[in-house]
């Protein structure tokens, strides 16, 4: 096969393909007398599971895949792999855990959870969401935390309606969504003057999740089938 034989399957154009050898991302292609490239069906596989990759998990992060197979790594890049759906299992907690927030606080506003974090710094609330103290700041800025202070220190104190407004932006921000928006929904939360921005939000982000969930598993689905072929090619050079 041609790269154009390659590219057309995926709409791409002939020199996207060549990139993709360049970088490792497909494997070294043989060449003509003359100089001109042969894919042949390994190449047309690991082109599908490197696109499947890039659709679950982005560019750099398909592409260190895929040179990790290439390199004899299959350990480093299932440890990619693996690290892909810890987040995505670790989204879908936070979703859970701050719709659960917001429904007991507009079925009782005012009312915070007995179980929920104690007042806590700027530091401890940073490392809780494994974002930087700088991070709180730039969002207090906007409007997204109202921390009181200590009178006695004039330190931050986050209290347990704060550590909620904080998991929830930093949920949104996850999602894409600007300062501006999320500032918008913390304040219909906090204040419970309405719940059809964050449904709206919460909704959006899910669907997301579900649809990064589906784009693994077909990924999963085509790297194992490129390995497959890999597999099969390499025992034809071996008898060969």
């Amino acid at each position: 096969m041609r790269p154009s034989d390659l590219a057309r399957e995926h709409g791409l154009s002939a020199q996207a393909v060549r990139n993709y050898e360049r970088d490792g991302f497909l494997p070294p292609a043989e060449r003509t007398p003359t100089g001109y490239r042969i894919y042949t069906e390994v190449h047309a596989a690991a082109l599908r599971a490197f696109l499947a990759l890039v659709a679950a998990y982005g560019h750099a992060t398909g592409g260190r895949i895929m040179n990790a197979v290439h390199d004899g790594d299959l350990d480093d890049a299932l440890l990619v792999i693996d690290r892909g759906h810890e987040q995505v299992l670790r989204d879908r907690e936070t979703l859970t855990a701050v719709k659960n927030a917001v429904d007991h606080l507009l079925a009782e506003p005012g009312v915070e959870r007995p179980n929920a974090p104690g007042p806590l710094t700027i530091g401890e609330l940073a490392h809780r969401l494994d974002v930087t103290p700088a991070t709180l700041r730039n969002w207090e800025g906007v409007g997204i935390l109202v921390p009181a202070r200590d009178p006695a220190t004039g330190y931050r104190v986050f209290r347990a309606g704060d550590v909620r407004d904080a998991e929830l932006a930093h949920l949104l921000r996850r999602g894409g969504y600007p300062l501006e928006h999320i500032a918008m929904v913390v304040r219909q939360v906090r204040t419970a003057g309405g719940t059809e921005p964050l449904a709206e939000a919460l909704d959006d982000w899910r669907r997301r999740l579900t649809a990064r969930g589906l784009a693994m598993l077909d990924a999963s689905g085509r790297l194992g089938g490129y390995l497959s072929v890999l597999d099969r090619a390499g025992r034809r050079t071996d008898r060969g």
